[in-house]
Order: structure tokens, then C-alpha cells, then sequence
């Protein structure tokens, strides 16, 4: 009896801990992706307030896909910086900033690119390139920064006259009067006005793209490998499609 007791003993020792206990399954830390409460993308809401952001749906797949928990919450745009910073707000979508060196990992591809156009009516010379706007009469809308544009747009030794307007719809209303050469804007945006309210003899040129990549805060557990997953699903999904058809619905609700 003695010798069965001291065999049982021995054979316990040999049990490896992952027998004896079980293992937790691992808690996947939710993402909450931070976007502009003023949007590039779109003039249109939800019920709740937040912006009808086409990349929305980019990143529903994008996180459906990688099994990531995710919620959104748009914010003004310093605040959404400093979220991203503070580790508020995890992920993002938005072109190259020097407020993101520090605090996030950008995907290697963009994933998009966000163009902003010149729009005139037909006799209007054309812009084929910025210098064109020098002593022009122009629209732009109040609270948006227009990248590497404002530089240009906002010296003074271009002689270029800002007419700041609150809404993407004044702006069309106010170039229909002919009061103004040219509306500086978003694409998405002016689409969604241009659908509900025709100008007939409208007419643009592009005058600037920014490549639009992901944003991932460093502090976000195993950063860099959520990165390379999130961009490898990026890699095959058509996301022109997926934003093409959310556009789509912003346009014809």
C-alpha cells in the first residue's frame, strides 16, 4: 500500500501545469477609432449625431475580419489628436500628421486618398495648378484646414480673396450667384451637395491628394503585429468599392 502511495505521488509531479490548470482564454483589448467631428468624407449624420463617415464601414470589415471589439466617437479635430496621444482612441484613418509620429504606427500602403477639388462654373478658367488661384476670388468652409493647401491658400502675397463660408451648401449657393471664381472642397462633401441642389454648368479639377492610411496607437497591445494583420486584410478587400457604395448611400438616403 505504502508503494502505490509513493507511484501516485511520483506520477503527479509529472503532470504539466497547463493539465492541472486551465488556461484562460486571452481578452482581446477593444479598439475605439477616433475620427473628425467635422468630416472631409461627409456632410451627413446618424441619429446619434456622429458623422456618416464611409470609412466607418472600411473599418467594420477591417475589425469583423481581424475579431477586434470596436466602437467609434468622432471628436473636434485637436481633441482627436490628443486622444490618439493619451490612448483614448486606439485607431484611426487619416493622412500623415506630425501630431501621430510619436504616439502611432501608420500603415505602410495607404489604404485611400482624399482629394480636395477646385469647382467653378463653365467660362471660368480652369486651375491647372495652384498658382492659377493667385488673385482669385475664392469660397472655402469654415473650420476645415486644407492641408498642405491653407499654406498657399492663406498668404498674403497671393492676393487671393477668402470668402469663409459656414456650410459646404452655402458655398455652391453662393458660387451659383456667381459671387465668388471658385469653391474649395472636399469631394465627398461637395457631392452630397451637388446631388440635392444640380449646378448645371459646374465644373473642377483636382487640386490636391493625400494618401490616407491607418493609424494604430503604439500603446495598443502586440502594436505592430495588429498592424501587420490589419493591413494584410486591407490588402484584399476592395476598399474604393466599400467606399463608392457608402458614398452612395450618403448621396440617396
Amino acid at each position: 500500500m505504502e508503494k502505490l502511495i509513493i507511484a501516485f505521488l511520483l506520477m503527479s509531479l509529472t503532470v504539466p501545469a497547463w493539465a492541472a490548470e486551465k488556461k484562460s482564454p486571452q481578452t482581446i483589448t477593444a479598439i475605439e477609432y477616433a475620427s473628425p467631428e467635422q468630416s472631409v468624407w461627409t456632410t451627413r449624420t446618424y441619429t446619434n449625431g456622429e458623422p456618416a463617415n464611409p470609412l466607418l464601414r472600411v473599418a467594420e470589415i477591417l475589425f469583423s475580419k481581424a475579431g477586434i471589439p470596436w466602437r467609434s466617437h468622432s471628436y473636434p479635430a485637436a481633441r482627436m489628436f490628443k486622444s490618439l496621444q493619451d490612448g483614448t482612441a486606439q485607431f484611426s484613418m487619416l493622412v500623415k500628421a506630425p501630431a501621430l509620429q510619436e504616439c502611432c504606427l501608420l500603415s505602410h500602403k495607404p489604404v485611400t486618398v482624399l482629394q480636395i477639388r477646385a469647382y467653378h462654373l463653365d467660362g471660368t478658367a480652369p486651375i491647372k495648378n495652384l498658382n492659377d488661384l493667385t488673385g482669385k476670388n475664392i469660397i472655402t468652409i469654415l473650420g476645415y484646414s486644407y492641408g498642405s493647401l491653407s499654406r498657399f491658400l492663406d498668404d498674403k502675397r497671393n492676393r487671393i480673396n477668402k470668402n469663409v463660408v459656414q456650410t459646404h451648401a452655402a458655398a455652391f449657393k453662393m458660387l451659383a450667384l456667381r459671387r465668388a471664381d471658385y469653391v474649395i472642397d472636399y469631394v465627398g462633401p461637395a457631392s452630397e451637395v451637388l446631388v440635392t441642389a444640380p449646378i448645371p454648368d459646374i465644373r473642377w479639377e483636382v487640386l490636391s491628394r493625400q494618401d490616407v492610411h491607418l493609424i494604430l496607437a503604439k500603446n495598443y497591445p502586440d502594436a505592430p503585429k495588429v498592424m501587420a494583420r490589419l493591413e494584410a486584410i486591407a490588402a484584399t478587400i476592395d476598399i474604393e468599392r466599400i467606399l463608392w457604395e457608402a458614398q452612395q448611400r450618403n448621396m440617396n438616403p
